[in-house]
């Protein structure tokens, strides 16, 4: 997949010289509604015989549109979007710097400039997608350009709610892992590098492998969490049990800084330095402060033991848990 970085306007030999079917979005997530966008894709291109094309934005446009409001933080930050991107067989992805300038951009020009200019033969976006000043672009007004044909993929929805990426972000912020896990269509993961914490787990029996995030993730709620994790360029999956939060136990929460630690199961290695993906399974309870170590200590081993059957259950392994 050929990605093409553009900060506005584009130059010439940035465009795309053949002819394209492109989907327009943000993607943040990737979830199951842009599958459908994806899918849509695909048919259209092979009708058509065309090279399959995405143009993506970065940052998200309310940085620049409501700052109020900003949103910083990412379902999957640019990198894991554009690697989940090519896995859809992409040949072109065109990532647009949305900044003030862009944001002055037309819906005219956005059309001439970003479209007709690029080759876009075939439009594929969600039923909500705008564009141009003020959002004045539509996926209506796409559809009465003769220039190109415009596919308009409709709402998908999962208990009679919307799947977006706001909902999942909401769930995520609630703890509710089975929702954002449904909406998503996978595993939520959080990429990371092992750094060195307090080491203090590792005097009350839980030894745990402090996870800085690679980028800048949306970190579920604060609490506990069933958890896999994968380790290294040998991609081995480990399971185990995190806490996200600030331990106030031991720490003044308003001062604290969010961390997140993971006590990998029957696992005694040094991975410091080490790459490693935290995949969310199961929120399990939220961060409390206990009046002692032996309380905390009580409480992680239940913690553990309800972890191990949830992700026993969710590797498909035979067991039984009186939870």
């Amino acid at each position: 997949m050929k990605v093409i970085e553009i900060t506005h306007p584009i130059q010439n030999e940035q465009l795309i010289k053949e002819d394209v079917a492109m989907a327009f979005g943000f993607f943040d997530g990737m979830h199951r509604g842009h599958s459908k966008v994806f899918e849509a894709l695909d048919i259209r291109a092979k009708e058509k015989n065309l090279k399959k094309a995405v143009t993506t934005f970065d940052p998200h446009p309310s940085v620049v549109l409501n700052p109020e409001r900003k949103r910083t933080d990412y379902l999957t930050p640019l990198s894991d979007k554009l690697e989940m991107i090519e896995q859809h067989d992409i040949d072109y992805c065109i990532v647009i710097n949305f900044s003030s300038r862009f944001a002055n951009v037309t819906a005219e020009e956005f059309i001439k400039d970003y479209i007709i200019n690029n080759h876009v033969k075939e439009v594929v976006a969600g039923f909500d997608f705008t564009f141009g000043k003020f959002g004045k672009g539509n996926m209506a007004v796409l559809n009465e350009i003769d220039e190109f044909n415009t596919t308009i993929v409709g709402k998908l929805d999962l208990d009679s709610e919307k799947i977006s990426t706001t909902s999942i972000r909401q769930a995520l912020h609630e703890g509710n892992l089975q929702k954002a896990n449904d909406e998503l269509g996978y595993l939520y993961r959080i990429k990371g590098t092992v750094v060195q914490g307090e080491k203090r787990g590792r005097t009350i029996g839980f030894p745990t492998a402090n996870v800085q995030p690679s980028d800048d993730y949306v970190l579920p709620k604060k609490g506990v969490y069933a958890v896999s994790i994968e380790i290294g360029a040998e991609h081995k999956i480990y399971r185990g049990v995190a806490n996200v939060g600030v331990k106030p136990t031991f720490h003044d929460p308003s001062k604290a800084e969010v961390v997140i630690e993971v006590n990998i199961f029957d696992f005694e290695e040094n991975i410091y330095g080490e790459r490693v993906i935290v995949y969310w399974h199961h929120y399990l309870r939220p961060e409390v402060k206990f009046d002692g170590i032996d309380a905390l200590v009580s409480q992680m081993n239940d913690d553990k033991e309800r972890a191990k059957y949830l992700l026993a259950v969710d590797f498909g392994d035979d067991v039984s848990y009186n939870i």
